[in-house]
């Protein structure tokens, strides 16, 4: 453990004199940082809303980091100048006093709202999010559960924006420890010119670090560059630097400095207006926010008479700063949680009202905890009791969410048990005029129908489910996991065998990770039949020649591209006995072309036909309805209602599209497999069929229920590979 008083380099003890009159970080209050704190949180709750033209105004969060940089910095310097010591109870007392029981508030206050208002399996999740960013660790959470903070699926966490938090406070442990350590070495060179060199030396060395390790993650591992310490450091050494070296900017003539100002805050605004939530970030992007929130700090340094600081003290802007803390804790759960309430989408208006309605939050916390515990004599006078009375309030949150993780009951079927849903073997062919591979298809999919159709108005949740509603996230196809699947950065296609690896009968199974669901399927049929069975999948990457956007990198799709071009290389080398199409059907006008529309159909011809010009056989597995719902939430909040979530079928099948590819495959020489009827009757496709969950998130199957219509997939595959 450090020490709780460390002793620092006394060359440092004679900084404040040495600098004469603009000692720096000057101990004077700067009104000027507290607006550019109201710019930050103006940004982001803004763009949290929706606000057009504040498409960038995620950008804040980076000023924040800059600007906790130069304060905290300042702070210790200023100590070590003072008494040549870092009195680490001290440091600690204040930031706990300063930050956790506002937080702690808002912990508590979110966790109980959860756990009423949201679905059980994912309040449950929620909670869980909850815990960790209690201990100032939803950041990493975040970043192993591969969360992208700007384009997710799913809805988004109300303790999502605790991850900056987290940041901030692991820089508080390292940054002390790190002055201490330089200290400690510049102690043994015994030498007290230049003193703050040392520091600049060590800041300069961990923003390089951070930044490359940002830029590398950024495009490898976006989750970890977006949420982690080790790629944000960086921004808040920018800060720190500027803070032991503004003596340098407070000798700037002062157009200089005035001019410097209104750049940075320019940058600022230009990130908010030209990012967007599809730029990759942070990387190099970051750069323009973090040198605009410095600019402005360096700026007020000189103290120009027509400077931006002038602008930003004035005392509205000072009021918002001195909310901003309570406000960010506030606006991101009121805005999630709000239609939750209301049971429909917010829109601009309802937006806007709500982070109105968390800034009056944000007042009421200010005014009856922030101001109380932060200005208390008795506090303020012992780090002891500050430590403890933060330590208490992030307790308090830990407790709360652990009890309502108990509380909230992990959602498991009441109804009654129903009949395990397996397919039986069809029965030998009625004459010797039926093809067998048409009989035994025909039976199988008349079993299935037949299940199908018993439970379409099926209420309670079977308590025999499989999945569990709990397990039903996790219940995914290996290759989702190992790699197979390939993410939106990755190219190229690793050898994916599964089945009768050294059989010469290949069977691929190509297309985005619609195709890589029906893998159990194809593994329980495979071995059997002595096939080699090559899953070739990429996430929302369909097979077809068709250019795409992808909207979640904000740009043309160019991975996509380069893995078409190798997987159809692969291909046409190696020749699969047989090539098994898939892919999603919920690609929209955001992908450069619309599932079903014209250049779709076409894509879908010439891709049949290119296979089939290889020799292979060609099957094309149709589309699975969409449930437009993430099931196993949506069935967690009805469990005793399990039609409320179950879609018409109208709504989750296109039959005009479907019958659209059917031509198009069956034109250029492969065969197409309508599945609806595995799935649908005429009216509804319930999300629970026999014993069995369909699907374990919004669009994709159950490794169960994949298992369960193996059969009929064997029997479309054996028509497909028929002579003829």
């Amino acid at each position: 453990m450090l020490p709780m008083t460390a002793t620092v380099d006394s060359g440092l003890r004679n900084w404040r004199a040495g600098q004469g009159h603009n000692a720096s970080p000057r101990e004077g209050f700067r009104p000027d940082i507290e607006g550019l704190r109201a710019v930050a949180v103006l940004a982001v709750v803004l763009f949290h809303a929706g606000v057009p033209g504040i498409e960038g105004g995620f950008v804040g969060v980076d000023v924040f980091f800059v600007i906790s940089g130069f304060l905290i910095t300042g702070i210790l310097c200023r100590e070590v100048a003072a008494t040549g010591t870092i009195g680490l109870a001290r440091f600690y007392g204040a930031r706990a006093r300063r930050l956790l029981p506002a937080a702690g508030i808002v912990l508590v206050a979110t966790a109980i709202a959860t756990a009423v208002l949201l679905p059980p399996l994912q309040a449950r999740q929620v909670l869980g999010d909850g815990l960790a960013s209690a201990l100032y660790a939803g950041n990493y959470r975040l970043a192993l559960h591969g969360t992208d903070y700007l384009a997710a699926d799913l809805p988004p966490s109300p303790f999502q924006h605790f991850w900056s938090l987290g940041v901030e406070e692991q820089f508080y442990l390292v940054w002390p420890a790190l002055m201490i350590a330089t200290a400690w070495f510049v102690r043994r060179r015994r030498t007290s010119s230049a003193p703050l060199l040392p520091y600049l030396l060590v800041l300069a060395g961990v923003a390089a670090l951070s930044f490359a390790i940002s830029l590398t993650w950024t495009g490898m591992l976006p989750s970890w560059a977006f949420f982690s310490l080790p790629a944000r450091a960086w921004e808040l050494a920018v800060g720190g630097m500027v803070a032991l070296s503004t003596v340098m900017w407070s000798r700037l003539p002062k157009s200089v400095a005035a001019a410097a100002g209104w750049v940075g805050l320019a940058l600022i605004g230009a990130a908010c207006a030209h990012l967007n939530e599809k730029a990759p970030y942070p990387g190099t992007a970051a750069l323009v926010p973090v040198l605009g929130a410095a600019l402005v700090i360096v700026s007020d340094c000189a103290k120009p008479r027509f400077g931006v600081g002038r602008v930003l003290a004035v005392p509205g802007m000072r009021a918002i700063g001195k909310l901003s803390y309570s406000w960010y804790l506030w606006h991101w759960p009121v805005l999630v949680l709000a239609p939750q309430v209301l049971d429909h989408p917010l829109g601009l208006l309802g937006s806007l009202g709500a982070v109105a309605m968390a800034g009056g939050l944000a007042m009421l916390t200010h005014w009856l905890v922030e101001n109380p515990v932060r200005f208390a004599p008795r506090l303020r006078s012992s780090a002891t009791l500050s430590l403890a009375w933060g330590g208490a309030s992030s307790a308090v949150a830990i407790g709360v969410a652990l009890v309502l993780l108990m509380l909230v009951p992990t959602p498991v079927g009441r109804g009654m048990a129903a009949p395990a849903f397996t397919l039986t073997a069809p029965a030998a062919p009625a004459g010797p005029t039926t093809d067998p591979r048409d009989e035994a298809i025909g039976q199988l999919v008349a079993q299935t129908r037949s299940v199908v159709a018993g439970s379409a108005e099926i209420h309670a949740v079977p308590s025999n489910l499989t999945p569990s509603l709990a397990d039903a996230p996790g219940d995914k196809a290996e290759v989702f996991v190992n790699g197979c699947v390939r993410s939106w950065h990755d190219a190229g296609q690793a050898e994916c065998a599964s089945g009768d690896t050294d059989s010469a009968t290949t069977v691929a199974l190509v297309g985005d990770s619609h195709a890589a669901m029906w893998t159990p399927a194809f593994e329980l049929i495979a071995a059997p039949r002595h096939w080699r069975l090559e899953t070739m999948a990429k996430v929302t990457c369909p097979l077809l020649d068709l250019p795409i956007v992808s909207p979640y990198l904000g740009r043309e799709y160019t991975e996509c591209e380069q893995w078409r071009g190798q997987v159809m290389a692969r291909l046409q080398v190696e020749r699969p006995r047989l090539i098994v199409v898939s892919m999603s059907r919920r690609y929209g006008g955001d992908f450069g072309f619309v599932s079903y529309d014209r250049a779709w159909v076409d894509g879908l011809n010439h891709l049949v036909t290119q296979l089939r010009a290889i020799g292979s056989a060609v099957l094309v597995l149709g589309a699975i309805p969409d449930p437009h719902a993430i099931v196993p939430a949506c069935l967690s909040e009805h469990i005793d209602d399990a039609s409320a979530c179950t879609p018409a079928r109208p709504v989750a099948v296109n039959d005009a599209g479907i019958a659209a590819e059917q031509a198009a495959a069956t034109s250029g020489g492969g065969q197409y497999a309508d599945l609806t009827s595995l799935f649908c009757t005429t009216a509804r496709c319930p999300l629970i069929v026999g014993d069995k969950l369909v699907y374990r998130d919004d669009n994709h199957l159950t490794v169960s229920y994949a298992e369960t219509l193996a059969p009929v997939i064997g029997a479309l595959a054996d028509r497909a590979l028929a002579p003829g």
